[in-house]
C-alpha cells in the first residue's frame, strides 16, 4: 500500500489522501453525522450495544472532544473517535471506529493520533478499554494498566 500523505490544512483539520481517495479528519462538532456513528455503533460494535439512540446523542452532546473523518469529496462520515476529559489532566478514548470499506488505509491509526497527539490533550493522561486493539494502541504509548489502575464495571439494571 502506498503510503499516505499528510497536509496540515488548518489547526482543527488534517486532509491527507492514499492513492485510492482523499480524507480530511475533522474535530469540528457539528460535521459528525450522528446517523452514521448511530448505525455502526448499534449493529457492528462489540462493545456499548446497551445503548439507545437518546443515549449516544447525550454521549455526543457531552463529548469534550470529537473527530470525524471524512471522503473530501463527497463529505461521507467514513470514521470517528470520542473523548470525555476533565479538559487539565485527563481524558477517555472511545467509540474508535473506521466503516468496513474504508479499512486499510490507516485511518484508524490517523483518528487516534488526531485525537490524542495532535489536539489539546496531546500531554494528559489517556485511557481506554479495547479486546481487540492492543496493537495499535500500543503505537500511541497506551500501555496494559498496572496495580495503581481499578475500574468499577457498569451496573446493567
Amino acid at each position: 500500500m502506498p503510503p499516505i500523505t499528510l497536509w496540515p490544512a488548518r489547526a482543527a483539520n488534517r486532509l491527507w489522501h492514499d492513492m485510492r481517495m482523499e480524507y480530511v479528519l475533522d474535530d469540528d462538532p457539528t460535521r459528525i453525522q450522528p446517523d452514521v456513528v448511530w448505525n455502526w455503533l448499534s449493529t457492528e460494535a462489540y462493545w456499548g450495544r446497551e445503548r439507545t439512540r437518546a443515549d449516544l446523542d447525550a454521549q455526543l452532546a457531552s463529548a469534550w472532544r470529537l473527530v470525524g473523518a471524512y471522503r473530501s469529496d463527497t463529505g461521507e462520515q467514513v470514521g470517528f473517535a470520542r473523548a470525555v476529559s476533565d479538559g487539565v489532566a485527563f481524558a477517555y478514548l472511545a467509540d474508535v471506529f473506521v466503516l468496513d470499506d474504508h479499512r486499510g488505509r490507516e485511518l484508524g491509526k490517523q483518528l487516534v493520533r488526531f485525537m490524542i497527539d495532535d489536539g489539546p490533550g496531546r500531554d494528559f493522561r489517556w485511557v481506554l478499554f479495547t479486546s481487540t486493539a492492543h496493537d495499535l494502541y500500543r503505537q500511541y504509548g497506551f500501555e496494559l494498566a498496572d496495580d495503581t489502575a481499578m475500574v468499577r464495571p457498569r451496573r446493567l439494571a
